[in-house]
């Protein structure tokens, strides 16, 4: 019963589509998410080796059934997940009021300080800490734009903490950060050449492992104040995907249940003789 392993294989693999459909759902109201997809790698016998000793022809032995039902490598198929990737795709702009909420209009991404280096964010729901740092709903320190570097000096993220001290905050278009009526800051919206490379931490970090991949020059983006960009997850598209994925599944395991009963149907069988 070795064919077992062809519907199993494929369980697994839509089970996983499951839980990654139902954590977008989970997220469709969590600002600046990006929602998940799957792509799967269907193996085949036939497809890797060819057709080569698979064709039908008289066998010069004693016959078996398998020598007159060539299934053509199709008992050794099976199904995986190839890998997954994040769909970057804006979402909508929704309005607040709070100067502290920023959105961004384009590919860019908000620059942060955590304890384990710099990471990027799309969430740009943003307080003042007590010491007032700009900082997002983990406390994390939002960073300043990187000014260029004299000879010898090198790169330091805590160097770039926003703190703001003052009461009136306003923004404009290009992150500069205006205090009381005085440019206090520049703040950084940083875009990537391959933005596909950028890895997920949880449901609002990004990691870029390649500091090549950091865009030089004119940006693209803009910012708004007041505003939050929302997930771009499409909660009616994500349902229908969830039920069809679901019922793929629940086929799937009708399938296995029928394998299991024609094993132990063939196990009592044989036993009685």
């Amino acid at each position: 019963m070795k064919n077992i392993w062809v519907p199993l294989s494929g369980a697994i693999a839509q089970q996983r589509n499951v839980e990654t459909i139902a954590n977008n759902l989970a997220n469709a109201n969590t600002p600046g998410f990006k929602k998940d997809k799957l792509t799967f790698k269907e193996q085949l016998t036939v497809l890797e080796k060819g057709l080569q000793g698979l064709d039908i022809d008289v066998p010069h032995k004693e016959f078996a059934p398998e020598d007159f039902y060539r299934s053509f490598g199709a008992e050794n198929a099976s199904v995986k997940v190839d890998g997954s990737y994040t769909d970057f795709r804006q979402g909508d702009l929704r309005h607040t009021g709070n100067p502290l909420d920023l959105a961004i209009n384009g590919p860019g991404f908000f620059e942060l300080s955590t304890p384990n280096g710099v990471r990027f964010t799309r969430k740009g729901t943003f307080s003042l800490s007590g010491e007032g740092y700009l900082v997002n709903e983990r406390g994390f320190p939002v960073l300043a734009k990187l000014a260029p570097l004299k000879e010898g000096e090198s790169s330091d993220p805590t160097k770039r903490i926003l703190k703001i001290l003052g009461k009136r905050i306003s923004l404009n278009n290009s992150g500069e950060i205006f205090v009381d009526g005085n440019k206090a800051h520049d703040l950084s919206i940083v875009e990537f050449k391959d933005i596909a490379a950028l890895k997920k931490e949880g449901n609002s970090l990004f990691i870029n492992n390649y500091p090549e991949n950091i865009l030089a020059g004119t940006r693209k983006s803009t910012l708004h104040q007041g505003f939050i960009e929302g997930s771009n997850v499409n909660p009616l598209e994500e349902m229908s995907a969830l039920i069809k994925a679901s019922r793929h599944f629940e086929s799937i395991q009708q399938v296995i249940k029928a394998y299991d009963h024609i094993s132990g149907k063939a196990v009592n069988e044989i036993a009685k003789f």
